[in-house]
């Protein structure tokens, strides 16, 4: 049975939303539309003596304008002779296309999506081009068909079609690369003519890729820098996070699957009764634990006596994460501080010990004050790929630490970038990864509003687009943090059906876009958006072979 799943009605739901005195009475209606069942169990969770901010404003607009590959690769600066690319008058006369042609009105997301007469998306329409484009063709293209995978539907067809931002960003940075200063010149100012913070995800794009390009060539941006989580007011923090988690699984997903793996572990202990420490190396900032203290108060073996949660903190003093996206809450925001009044409610006992400013390289036995009589348990969510990129060796040499440690099981989750090569150094190379990276983020947040404009949508889009400027970022795959842990000493757990089936059914309350894939090889469970992979969730035991060598 999943953790967000029961086969009957749970008693200790009540315990949650007295603990929350009735706050979700409170929350408003985002979406005119209910989406999939509503609440997701687990995440209810946030201060409720909250102020709501602005509501959300829908972005007006009715006519789409969609912009095809031959035109931008006009407007980018490729010559009239290399595209062929002319538009005539009313008196016939042909003129090249330039980048005028390309000032039109910036779509909002609801003129992109189409929806049915409920106000829903509709899926036998989405994916379809817009109607019209600059040159004035009316032909719509026909939309990829979706198929059928993991109890969701995907689009698998060809989805770089219509991502025209990307086609402007990538060769202004390999120009930047090459020193093509007239062609660094001339995209950047297409770029700006078509750059919007309000526009669907190819106009958001190619404002935060314009800033970030800017940033990287020493230019003062024309934008204003986007709103981040360090920026925020805490309270309006948490209210943003749980927007995000109840209408997107970027990271519900694979904290479900975290803390299905916890309670995995711990019934291999042959449910024995002891002290339960986690180690959290994460980027939820304490989202997923109500969850996980609320299944182990009705663990079939008992409540474990003491639960000790240490978090590896990530704060903006600690320079060496500053730009890695999703790790630095506000100042003043302290969710930890409220979690023993919570397990409190839970009859749980918890004691949570907070590692502030503490590189993770550093850690060792001492800091995290492992004891023998404990079930220690590693959380690595999305926080290790910051360790220096430029000296690979650093993160074999943090996970020798973790398996020094001896921890009965490491979750391990992160962004898969599907990346085969062995060295993404070059600004060009790496820069199209991160694009790729945060045109997934912006398209399928785009879906998960529905097209609607908000703060809590500017802030995670803000958020995510650090990675844009930290070029430590994503810069390897699945494969290869596989064959890292290998190498240090781990072998590859396989998730149990608890967890893959409670993984599929909180999958089910999203956009139908998201699916999941269990690899047969090393167990690895992925999350996908559009058929492209987006993070993998992983668990790893302590090798026996090793062990016994």
């Amino acid at each position: 049975m999943g953790l967000e799943e029961s086969a009957e009605p749970n008693p200790t739901q009540d315990h949650i939303l007295d603990w929350l005195e009735d706050s979700a009475s409170l929350l408003p209606s985002f979406l005119d539309v209910p989406y999939g069942s509503g609440d997701i169990d687990g995440y209810q969770w946030w201060d409720p003596n909250q102020e709501f901010g602005q509501d959300l404003v829908n972005i007006g607009g009715t006519a789409a304008t969609s912009i095809n590959s031959p035109t931008i690769a006009a407007a980018a600066g490729v010559s009239n002779a290399d595209t062929g690319l002319v538009q005539s008058d009313s008196a016939g006369v042909n003129h090249p296309v330039t980048s005028n042609s390309l000032k039109r009105r910036k779509p909002s997301d609801e003129d992109i999506v189409p929806r049915n007469q409920n106000g829903r998306i509709d899926e036998n329409e989405e994916g379809k081009a817009g109607a019209g484009d600059v040159m004035g063709n009316n032909k719509r293209s026909a939309g990829n068909k979706k198929n059928k995978s993991s109890g969701n539907n995907c689009n698998n067809g060809n989805y770089k079609e219509g991502r025209w931002a990307e086609q402007l960003l990538n060769p202004c940075a390999k120009a930047i690369t090459d020193g093509n200063l007239t062609r660094v010149q001339h995209l950047l100012y297409v770029l700006n003519e078509l750059a919007s913070s309000t526009g669907d995800a190819n106009h958001r794009l190619a404002d935060h890729g314009l800033r970030a390009l800017s940033c990287h060539l020493s230019l003062s941006s024309a934008s204003s820098a986007p709103v981040t989580f360090a920026s925020t007011e805490p309270r309006f923090f948490q209210r943003s996070l749980l927007k995000f988690y109840e209408i997107s699984p970027w990271f519900a997903f694979p904290n479900n699957i975290a803390n299905s793996s916890i309670l995995q572990i711990l019934a291999q202990e042959h449910d024995k009764i002891q002290t339960v420490h986690i180690l959290d190396i994460g980027v939820s900032h304490g989202v997923q634990w109500p969850t996980l203290l609320e299944a182990l108060s009705r663990r079939s073996g008992g409540r474990p006596p003491l639960v000790r949660i240490t978090v590896v903190a990530a704060t903006a003093e600690n320079n060496q994460i500053t730009d890695t996206p999703f790790s630095i809450g506000p100042p003043g925001h302290d969710f930890y501080s409220r979690l023993p009044n919570f397990a409190k409610s839970m009859n749980i006992n918890l004691q949570i010990n907070r590692l502030e400013n503490h590189p993770l390289q550093h850690l060792n036995a001492q800091t995290i004050n492992t004891s023998p009589g404990e079930t220690f348990i590693v959380c690595a969510q999305f926080r290790l790929h910051h360790l220096n990129h430029n000296e690979p060796d650093q993160r074999t040499e943090f996970l020798k630490v973790l398996r020094s440690l001896e921890p009965k099981g490491v979750i391990l989750s992160e962004n898969n970038m599907d990346c085969s090569c062995s060295n993404c150094g070059d600004f060009a190379t790496g820069f199209s990864r991160r694009v790729e990276y945060l045109w997934k983020f912006l398209d399928s947040t785009s879906s998960a509003f529905k097209g609607r404009e908000s703060e809590e949508r500017r802030v995670m889009e803000g958020e995510a687009a650090k990675a844009l400027t930290n070029q430590g970022e994503m810069n390897e795959g699945k494969e290869k943090w596989c064959e890292r842990m290998r190498s240090v000493g781990f072998a590859a757990e396989m998730f149990g059906e608890d967890a893959i089936d409670g993984a599929r059914a909180l999958l089910r309350k999203y956009d139908s876009n998201w699916e999941m894939r269990v690899e047969e090889k090393d167990g690895c469970v992925g999350l996908w958006w559009r058929g492209q992979p987006v993070s993998f969730c992983s668990l790893w035991k302590l090798d026996v072979k090793v062990e016994e060598s």
